[in-house]
């Protein structure tokens, strides 16, 4: 009678069973941390271990520098440095620095890629997307830099065993749709907090349709609603994609069909229109439909939530042989995806080409204007006027530069339909 963030817990707890609110130690399977909080977690660690101290095992530690690596900003670079220093020095084989070949990109999005997302296991993260990573079947949240610090010394963490709250999609979504659109959806209708340390799993045939990347969009934005961590059962799609990625041995868990939940919701995918955020909060909800028109600035196509490969597909399928009338970033994740844009083709066009005579820019893989920056950071918001339909996680006032710019979330096809026309486009009118 156990949900599926039950059995993961209860397993690394070494309990038979556990309830929510049981408070139990688990054993961790993967810490990750990148350049804005690694460095205070290295510091917290090395105060509380000992200046010697060793990690708990050094193959389970990855570092991923991707927030603020493409400036010029002193500070910012010394925190890359900082992670250097500690990686050579506890011989780390799971540093992926800047400048090199190894480079990846944003954490969210080389986990998978590198094959450290995995059924039936714990994946923390000192940011508070890591449960993108429940796309998996795992149990993936974000930390702070103290419980961080205590991991990378013992391998252990103490936590609160969460409710979980049920999603379910009837039937497959519209053409027109994406996971996006669900999750702003989802969070509209639940609130910023609606999850307060709650699990929330997603199921249904609208959910079982979706590729890897667009699940990873659904638990990524969990932690805007406020999540504890979102999780999918693992199914022939995930194992396909795990394929390519790991050899490492994983046990996948589901739902106990018995098992209890702090509530079910169910949509019926075919009533699921394209949806936008307005500012400043991802739970203000609104069909795009009742905001078009709504004239605009910049768009921006990036980040963990939209700057993968599918993300720029269906970009690209709409922009295609169509100029931009505002100014349009396209990040890519990571630099595999990058590689992507290369390789991928519509009509014999890469999508690169696509964007480029479209006249977007195209930056390097990164967070990049996700999460502000330095104020040399590419895409990053800088004009108080700024009005900007972007597909990443958060409109928050500042969130991407300007605490004055306004920002509208919405999925890859919006914003693509949106740069087009200048203003706030449904794109249905493309389909």
């Amino acid at each position: 009678m156990m949900t599926i963030t039950e059995k993961i817990l209860a397993k690394h707890a070494g309990k038979s069973k556990v309830e929510p609110g049981d408070n139990v130690w688990v054993d961790v399977d993967i810490l990750m941390t990148h350049d804005v909080c690694g460095p205070p977690t290295i510091g917290i660690f090395k105060k509380q271990f000992g200046q010697n101290a060793k990690v708990w095992d050094k193959e389970k530690v990855v570092i991923i520098p991707d927030h603020y690596i493409f400036t010029k900003d002193k500070y910012a670079n010394r925190n890359i440095d900082i992670l250097r220093e500690f990686a050579k020095e506890q011989d780390l084989p799971h540093y992926y620095d800047v400048g090199t070949e190894r480079y990846k990109g944003v954490c969210h999005m080389a986990l998978p890629e590198e094959g450290f997302t995995r059924p039936g296991e714990i994946l923390f993260g000192t940011d508070s997307h890591t449960c993108t990573a429940g796309a998996f079947g795992e149990f993936a949240t974000g930390i702070g830099n103290t419980d961080a610090a205590f991991i990378l010394g013992t391998g252990k963490i103490w936590l609160r065993v969460p409710e979980t709250m049920q999603f379910i999609f009837e039937d497959e979504i519209h053409p027109y749709v994406m996971a996006k659109d669900l999750i702003l959806k989802i969070i509209g209708d639940i609130g910023v907090d609606g999850a307060t340390y709650r699990a929330m799993n997603f199921a249904g045939d609208g959910v079982k349709a979706l590729d890897m990347e667009g699940r990873m969009t659904l638990t990524n934005m969990v932690i805007e609603a406020g999540g504890k961590n979102g999780i999918i059962e693992p199914d022939e799609v995930t194992f396909k994609y795990l394929e390519t990625r790991t050899d490492h041995a994983y046990e996948p868990v589901l739902n106990d069909f018995d098992a209890k939940y702090h509530s079910v919701r169910v949509y019926k995918s075919k009533d699921i229109e394209p949806m936008l955020a307005k500012p400043h909060s991802p739970d203000n909800k609104s069909t795009v439909f009742e905001m078009r028109n709504t004239q605009l600035t910049r768009a921006y196509i990036g980040s963990c939530t939209g700057g993968k490969i599918s993300d720029f597909i269906a970009a690209a399928r709409i922009i295609k042989d169509k100029p931009v009338k505002v100014d349009t970033f396209v990040v890519p994740a990571t630099t595999e995806i990058a590689q992507g844009l290369d390789s991928v083709k519509i009509d014999g066009k890469s999508l690169k080409e696509i964007f480029l005579n479209a006249g977007a820019q195209i930056g390097e893989a990164s967070c990049a204007a996700c999460l502000g920056g330095p104020a040399d950071t590419f895409g990053r918001l800088n004009n108080d006027e700024e009005i900007c339909i972007s597909t990443t996680n958060r409109n928050f006032p500042g969130r991407m530069g300007s605490k004055q710019a306004q920002v509208y979330l919405a999925s890859p096809y919006t914003v693509a339909a949106s740069a087009i026309n200048g203003k706030i486009t449904d794109p249905r009118d493309f389909f």
